[in-house]
């Protein structure tokens, strides 16, 4: 087995040259104008995703917490044959 499948390999972080790699990468895709405005993009997309998920928490909870003011189904009498 070679190195490049050891599950060490495959879930290693970049280390500090990588990084710089990858941001000089991003630099020539996008420009330097680009970039603030992609990154603030991102940041609404986190925010909107943060915010649909504590929504999502907190209906589950009182969803769960709270009494059902329904009153149970009655049985339904049979149907007659034909």
């Amino acid at each position: 087995m070679t190195l490049l499948f050891t599950p060490q390999f495959l879930l290693a972080m970049p280390g500090g040259s990588e990084w710089i790699l990858i941001l000089l990468v991003v630099l020539l895709f996008f420009g330097g104008k680009k970039i603030p405005d992609l990154m603030r993009g991102i940041g609404k997309g986190v925010k909107e995703f943060n915010d649909a998920k504590e929504s999502m928490k907190k209906d589950i909870d009182t969803g769960a917490n709270s009494k059902s003011t329904t009153a149970p189904p009655e049985k339904a009498e049979p149907l007659k044959g034909t």
